[in-house]
């Protein structure tokens, strides 16, 4: 990334690469993460937004409308129910109807999803803890302060879900 910031500047001397290098990195970081394809997720058979969704339902403990899901997982409507057909699928979760309104549906984990979900987390918190290593206390905890704030305000400006 300080390659192409130097190659910018001098095509343009005086530009401020400043905020290309810190979002290039973001994307370096988010494309490498990708690419590694968290590997626990991988071999529990997961993708990264499937494991967000049981996730979602194991963690607020309790059946979720597929749009809350959407809204816990910063995801799209489709993308969820995409996602929903491949874990059913599996028999990690179930669907049902809601008893007062049957236009809505209620998804829950499967006993099969609970403990799917309950073996790949501490799989996965030490993958991603591996992966962090070399920052460790101060550090870290700036970096995910610093994050934090950019996702906030992107969230408020973009305001738009993720596939």
């Amino acid at each position: 990334m300080a390659e192409v910031a130097r190659q910018w500047r001098a095509v343009h001397p005086g530009l401020d690469t400043g905020p290309m290098e810190v979002i290039g990195r973001i994307n370096r970081c988010a494309a490498l993460l990708q690419q590694a394809e968290d590997a626990p997720l991988g071999r529990a058979g997961l993708t990264r937004p499937e494991f967000d969704l049981l996730g979602a339902l194991r963690r607020t403990g309790r059946e979720l409308t597929p749009g809350e899901l959407a809204r816990e997982t910063f995801s799209s409507g489709a993308a969820v129910t995409k996602r929903l057909k491949r874990l059913g699928a599996h028999g990690l979760v179930e669907r049902r109807g809601d008893p007062r309104d049957r236009r809505v549906a209620r998804v829950r984990l499967t006993d099969a999803g609970r403990d799917t979900i309950d073996g790949v987390v501490p799989a996965q918190l030490a993958y991603e803890s591996a992966v962090l290593s070399g920052l460790e206390g101060p550090a870290l905890d700036e970096l995910a302060s610093l994050l934090g704030t950019l996702l906030s305000r992107l969230e408020g400006r973009l305001g738009a879900p993720r596939a």
